[in-house]
């Protein structure tokens, strides 16, 4: 067996732009396909003519999204201090911080998965879920929870391909367990005529090819991933904690602005609740790139940050907007020239076809908005500055969504609600884009470590469990 190769900065030299599109594109096709597989869930459930079954997928997803956002938010501040560290050429920190990260991962993500069992019941109940959809919901969030932190697990260690620059094999890892579940879900959907159960147990192997792929490319190709060290495990912990705790908090903000969306859509009937479920796994699936955006081109401007390239973090912000820009604009049309084929293919009728309509029509537009928030995302978790992503992902889940989206329903009924949520999402969008590029203009201050601002407990030195942060500050001397 061959020893695996150094990891090395790759994302340091050549093309930003093509840094940028290639990091982007390889992970959204990841993404595209665990979307796509759950569009597919859908459309499956669709084909039994149970309206309590594709509102139980609605109410359910609103609980699985939470989940998936804080691995979404622990796998962010792994990128940031892993690229950061393989870009100042600490390969030995990196491994190590690897290991601490991933060991924090399963921890956190096993006590949220088993501590929701016994609250499931009253959470849909606030969603707006009633009788036979609530029943049907609870069983298949009982039967998937538990199997978070082997969600956590394959997304941290796609992370760490990712922060090696290794685009291929990230998306390999997310691509294997979308064609498990895409391959097993007509089986036990359809033919054993299993349901919701069915698409329990695709969901459970599919977690599992996510691990097998993701450990294979992170320990047996490349050796990112080190044992984690005793005596610096706390101060490691904590140094992850500083950039992936405000990620959390701020990619939970998102399906907690689902959830007052679909508790809003509740009153207007399970058909309002299934038309939005629809859509809900028709955007990212249609918009699978802008979404892959985040952690896509964080390692690209981590490793530049940590090499000392600011020009180049500059650059990787700009490249991020042409991507968006370019691909909104594309995707809008398709559907908007598909959306006849849409309605039949979902047999949306009525009020839900009425919202998949307005999603193919006018909504996909604000996904222009929704590119441009994801992008900034990216350079304040990135660049040392994780509550201001915090802070305007919570500020378009409150000020952005609740409020407007009451308005919308006074006025519009069911479109009311998701259009008032658009339009939160344009001026969250837009305030979000304007201060990232303060953040990355020439002669910009910056913590000298992620969270170093925020947190200063984060301690430097060695010794004594207190681990130093110089493998945050790139060359030179270590951060104070």
């Amino acid at each position: 067996m061959p020893s695996p190769a150094q990891p090395r900065a790759r994302l340091t030299e050549g093309s930003i732009l093509r840094h940028v599109v290639v990091m982007t594109l390889t992970g959204s096709v990841g993404l595209i396909a665990i979307f796509a597989v759950d569009l597919a869930n859908v459309f499956y459930i669709s084909l039994l003519g149970v309206a309590e079954l594709a509102a139980a997928i609605g109410y359910s997803g609103a609980v699985v999204f939470f989940q998936n956002a804080l691995c979404i938010g622990l796998s962010i501040g792994t990128g940031a201090l892993v690229g950061r560290a393989v870009g100042a050429g600490r390969t030995e920190d990196a491994r190590r911080i690897a290991g601490a990260s991933m060991a924090l991962i399963v921890a956190v993500s096993a006590v949220v998965g088993v501590a929701l069992l016994p609250f499931l019941d009253g959470i849909l109940a606030l969603l707006g879920a009633e009788g036979r959809a609530r029943e049907l919901a609870s069983g298949y969030l009982h039967l998937v929870s538990p199997m978070m932190p082997l969600v956590g697990l394959g997304m941290g260690l796609s992370t760490l391909l990712r922060a090696v620059g290794d685009a291929r094999r990230s998306m390999s890892v997310a691509l294997y367990g979308a064609l498990a579940t895409a391959a097993l879900d007509p089986v036990l959907i359809l033919w054993l005529d299993l349901g919701l159960t069915g698409a329990a147990i695709a969901t459970l192997v599919s977690r599992l090819m996510l691990v097998a792929v993701g450990w294979h490319g992170a320990v047996r190709v490349h050796g990112i991933l080190g044992p984690p060290v005793r005596a610096r495990f706390i101060g490691d912990a904590r140094a992850l904690l500083a950039i992936a705790a405000p990620a959390m908090l701020t990619n939970v903000a998102t399906p907690v602005a689902s959830s007052y969306v679909t508790a809003s859509l509740a009153r207007f009937g399970d058909a309002a609740v299934a038309g939005q479920a629809t859509v809900d796994r028709l955007l990212p699936v249609a918009f699978g790139v802008i979404f892959a955006l985040t952690g896509a081109v964080g390692p690209v401007f981590a490793q530049n940050l940590g090499a000392g390239r600011d020009d180049r973090v500059r650059d990787t912000l700009r490249a991020s907007m042409i991507v968006v820009v370019a691909y909104v604009l594309a995707a809008w049309l398709v559907l908007f020239l598909g959306q006849d084929l849409l309605v039949r293919m979902f047999s949306a009728e009525g009020v839900g076809a009425d919202l998949l309509r307005l999603f193919c029509n006018v909504l996909a537009g604000s996904c222009l908005f929704l590119g441009f928030l994801f992008v900034a995302n990216a350079a304040f978790n990135n660049l040392g500055f994780p509550l201001l992503s915090t802070a305007f992902n919570w500020g378009r889940a409150t000020l952005g969504t609740v409020p407007l989206a009451s308005l919308g329903a006074g006025i519009a009924g069911a479109q009311g609600v998701v259009l008032g949520q658009a339009l939160g999402t344009v001026v969250f969008g837009v305030a979000a884009l304007v201060v990232a590029f303060r953040v990355v203009r020439p002669g910009a201050a910056r913590p000298a470590a992620p969270g170093a601002a925020l947190w200063r407990a984060v301690p430097t030195g060695a010794t004594s469990g207190k681990a130093s942060v110089a493998v945050l500050a790139g060359p030179g001397p270590a951060a104070d």
